[in-house]
């Protein structure tokens, strides 16, 4: 649940990173004793998606945002490179979906908005050392968020350090923190956008400020540019889910 802001940092890795990524690859580097620390939040999903205005002029944006060290026993393996396709996952994100009962294709597109970040598992780990309240796994999901998904939804024996060795875990969880983000929307709303995009909204700037767009606040600009990329991956989203080509 990053903004623009976060996409930027990512997009210029600091030195210092990099440097302690090629460290670690080299298995020179200490493992810190420091946990990341953060809070993010969710949201649901709808069966039209976001389809709604998403035009509205940004304003400062409101934030409310939301480990193990065994190797999972569930899930894909995380290649050593950081590159994927979320496509590769629709087999994961279709069922997790099914369960939480939310829309596939807002689980997918929130993936695509997420995978401007290397998903190294070591250079995740890398940059959380550098940025303690960094986000983890294919979903940039934080531990506030993570540990109180997992409290609600059967999880109790997962953590949040595995994410980024998990991808089926970063789904699973991601899927159910949109189901709760869901059930926190009023029935009725006043501002013109769909559910899809008020969970997308809430997975990435809090519950919070999710309520506040349901009341007819507008998104400043480092929210607008998420939804607005929620819209460019939408199409792409779909045809993962429903594989066609």
């Amino acid at each position: 649940m990053a903004d623009s802001g976060a996409r930027r940092r990512w997009v210029v890795v600091p030195v210092l990173v990099l440097v302690a990524w090629l460290l670690v690859r080299g298995g020179h580097a200490p493992e810190s004793a420091d946990g990341p620390r953060a809070a993010p939040s969710g949201a649901s999903s709808s069966a039209t998606g976001p389809t709604g205005p998403a035009s509205a002029k940004p304003t400062e944006r409101a934030g409310t945002t939301p480990e193990p060290s065994a190797p999972p026993a569930t899930g894909p393996a995380v290649p050593s490179t950081g590159a994927y396709d979320p496509a590769s996952c629709a087999t994961q994100v279709r069922k997790h979906a099914a369960r939480a009962g939310i829309e596939p294709r807002l689980l997918m597109a929130i993936l695509y908005n997420e995978s401007y970040k290397p998903h190294d598992p070591e250079l995740e780990r890398a940059w959380q050392r550098y940025k303690p309240d960094a986000a983890f796994g294919i979903a940039n999901m934080h531990r506030a968020a993570f540990d109180e998904t997992r409290r609600r939804h059967g999880l109790a024996g997962r953590r949040w350090e595995e994410l980024p060795d998990d991808r089926n875990l970063a789904i699973e969880a991601a899927a159910w923190h949109l189901h709760d983000l869901a059930a926190m929307l009023p029935g009725h709303r006043s501002a013109p956008y769909t559910t899809g995009e008020l969970l997308a909204l809430g997975y990435n700037t809090g519950s919070g400020n999710m309520l506040a767009f349901a009341r007819g606040a507008r998104p400043g600009s480092q929210a607008q540019s998420y939804l607005d990329r929620l819209h460019a991956n939408w199409d792409k989203a779909g045809k993962a889910v429903s594989g066609r080509p």
